[in-house]
């Protein structure tokens, strides 16, 4: 325990090591900065969905007339009912998931009512002529049945069955009223779209989702396995010590893009099977220093104590000598959450990674790379920016940690 003297030298205050490197690693300006980057990224993957313009799942509302649109492009939107029961998921489901849309958008540049129908005039793009289309006003406010779908014009009202087969009447006038109201929406897409029509911003937000993901679940997999192999390795060395250190060779030996080629076409491209292959091949490094540690403090008198009296070799290694180490085995993870970060955006800009809808920022790189540039270069910058600031975030807090645990360079 240290002694630290208050200001008035009229009260004491006792601090623990662990105590103090917290207050030296908030005393680091750019480590506290790493802390509110991983912060403001957090919660925004834990809230995506209820802060994104387009909550749909993926954010895969496609609009292929306005795609590849230049940041703040703004279209005027006629919301058509899609003709299917459509449920409101719960808060935590949407949370989770996002909710499908209930309406089909339609890009229209000027639109008019004719008795029971509105005519629209619909965007194409920019240098080309509009192209007019028809809809019943019932269609568009409400779902139609697909069984039994006429809709009778009874003079001043409508009369259809909905989804749930149950017979409805609308009036005319109360009907286009509900659409000017309701039905036609200005929409603003503050990134612009890319080239099937999707919200950038809502990708973009949603893809900080796949990378704490990634790195989450790969550091998780890789502390499991390091930890385990270094421990063992360092606390009962001789042959135990040597197998182990062979398969760590084996594995360091191997580029580590390779590695998670390797994996990633043996187990698939799925969501959970690109965690386990990132996850599988960052353990060595964790492994190493687990071990290096276990050397050192093995010899320790604390350790023998525990062994003269008679403790378990697992109770040993778990509770007296792991907890002795959890320094470095924080800075290291810090690194290797990084690293599975880019290693992420690696595989799905080469095409073996997070496949397609699921909003990742190496896909988006991987699609938009050949826009730099060009006046569309923002579709690949902006991506790159976030990995950049992620991972930044990370390295930031790493060495962070590794300077608030470092007692000789704090002796002063």
């Amino acid at each position: 325990m240290s002694l630290l003297k208050k200001s008035n030298a009229s009260e004491v205050v006792y601090m623990s090591p662990n105590q103090k490197a917290v207050k030296r690693l908030l005393k680091n300006k750019a480590a506290v900065l790493g802390l509110i980057i991983i912060c403001i990224s957090v919660l925004i993957a834990l809230f995506a969905y209820a802060i994104v313009p387009d909550s749909t799942p993926d954010a895969n509302e496609q609009i292929l007339e306005i795609a590849t649109e230049k940041p703040n492009f703004t279209m005027e939107m006629l919301k058509v009912r899609k003709n299917r029961e459509v449920k409101d998921p719960n808060i935590i489901k949407f949370l989770w998931g996002g909710r499908e849309s209930a309406h089909r958008f339609i890009p229209i540049n000027d639109y008019r009512f004719d008795q029971d129908q509105i005519i629209v005039e619909k965007y194409t793009g920019r240098d080309r002529a509009g192209e007019p289309d028809t809809f019943n006003l019932a269609d568009v406010v409400h779902p139609i049945s697909l069984e039994n779908p006429q809709i009778s014009n009874t003079g001043n009202q409508l009369a259809f069955h909905n989804v749930l087969n149950e017979k409805q009447k609308f009036d005319i006038e109360q009907l286009q009223t509900e659409i000017k109201q309701n039905n036609i929406e200005t929409k603003r897409y503050l990134l612009g779209t890319d080239k099937f029509g999707r919200d950038n911003l809502s990708r973009l937000i949603l893809g900080v989702r796949v990378s704490l993901s990634v790195g989450l679940v790969a550091v998780l997999i890789s502390l499991l396995i390091g930890i385990t192999a270094g421990a063992i390795a360092g606390y009962y060395r001789g042959w135990v010590d040597e197998v182990i250190m062979w398969i760590i060779n084996v594995f360091w030996s191997i580029p580590l893009l390779l590695w998670v080629f390797a994996l990633v076409l043996a187990l698939g491209r799925e969501f959970w099977q690109i965690f386990l292959a990132v996850g599988l091949v960052m353990w060595v490094e964790v492994a190493r220093i687990v071990r290096g540690q276990f050397f050192s403090i093995r010899e320790k008198e604390f350790v023998e104590a525990a062994q003269s009296m008679g403790f378990s070799d697992f109770r040993i290694i778990f509770k007296h000598v792991l907890p002795n180490i959890v320094g470095p085995v924080i800075v290291i993870t810090a690194a290797n959450f990084a690293s599975a970060i880019i290693i992420e955006a690696g595989l799905s800009f080469l095409g073996i990674g997070v496949q397609p809808p699921r909003p990742s920022w190496g896909t988006t790189l991987n699609e938009y790379y050949k826009y730099i540039g060009s006046s569309k270069s923002f579709l690949a910058i902006l991506p790159g920016i976030a990995i950049l600031i992620l991972t930044l975030g990370f390295n930031l807090v790493g060495n962070g940690i590794r300077d608030a645990l470092d007692v000789r360079s704090n002796a002063n």
